[in-house]
């Protein structure tokens, strides 16, 4: 058999727009695992938030949250790998957001003490749009992140207008050349754009080629499905790269393949049903 590995994004992939997977989607992938098919979960959700969809599945599998940043095993959480921000380029990043009065939401490796997120303003605050609800609790409040220095932060968000996000991206690549990893999310429908920044080398593609290669498997043995542009390297680079339906069109000109359904009409299934002959 041709592939051996499938990595697959969460949110406008695997997730319907209502943040569910479907059985359909489930079935499928069950299916591929017994014949020996690794299926992993590539998103840029922290790894418990991401559990909370996996947990009730029959899927034993890998996390790479915080787009492969940080990679557990869903059975015992252990940590198979991890790629933190150094604290100067986290302090270098705050301080030139803070000119363009952004305050970021971060994301930092604090599972087992019950908090995954950083905040300096009020969770409610116009500036995090619609980025912490109600139901998540698992954040920490403190009163300035030039103060936060655990070494563990996985990536900082920022959210505003896609102008002022690119503004923004463009120093971090100009001024700042090599030193963050960086992309502006444009397919949140609840959220709206938000800019991701991470460790140069975190990335879900490094993180993937990176654990398949301790399994034995090559670039061309695996698949990668998703729709934003945290998902553009692991498509272009993977044996197979498949773009959802519903993919921004930057993601779906650099795709293999692009499904002929979307997350909310289990484009997942489809497009795997079909590539191996169910």
């Amino acid at each position: 058999m041709k592939y051996k590995l499938i990595s697959i994004d969460l949110d406008g992939t695997l997730l319907n727009d209502k943040k569910e997977i479907s059985q359909e989607d489930i079935d499928t992938l069950q299916k591929l695992s017994d014949l020996g098919i690794e299926i992993i979960v590539a998103t840029g959700r922290s790894y418990w938030s991401a559990k909370q969809f996996l947990k009730n599945s029959v899927l034993e599998s890998v996390i790479m949250a915080n787009n492969g940043n940080i990679v557990r095993n869903i059975i015992n959480d252990e940590v198979i790998l991890s790629k933190y921000l150094p604290n100067e380029d986290f302090y270098s990043l705050l301080k030139e957001g803070r000119k363009m009065d952004l305050y970021p939401i971060i994301h930092a490796d604090h599972y087992q003490e019950g908090y995954d997120l950083i905040i300096e303003l009020d969770k409610n605050h116009l500036k995090y749009s619609n980025y912490l609800n109600s139901t998540i609790d698992r954040y920490k409040k403190i009163e300035n992140a030039l103060n936060y220095n655990s070494g563990r932060i996985l990536s900082v968000c920022y959210l505003s207008s896609v102008d002022v996000l690119e503004k923004f991206h463009n120093i971090l690549i100009n001024k700042y050349s090599g030193l963050y990893a960086c992309h502006i999310l444009k397919t949140l429908t609840k959220v709206g754009p938000m800019l991701e920044v991470m460790n140069p080398n975190g990335s879900k593609w490094n993180s993937i080629k990176e654990y398949a290669l301790t399994k034995g498997i090559k670039s061309d043995e695996i698949i990668s499905i998703g729709d934003d542009t945290n998902d553009l390297c692991m498509i272009k680079e993977a044996g197979l790269g498949i773009a959802m339906k519903n993919a921004h069109d930057d993601i779906k000109k650099y795709a293999d393949k692009i499904s002929g359904k979307t997350n909310n009409e289990c484009g997942v299934s489809a497009v795997l049903t079909e590539i191996f002959g169910f």
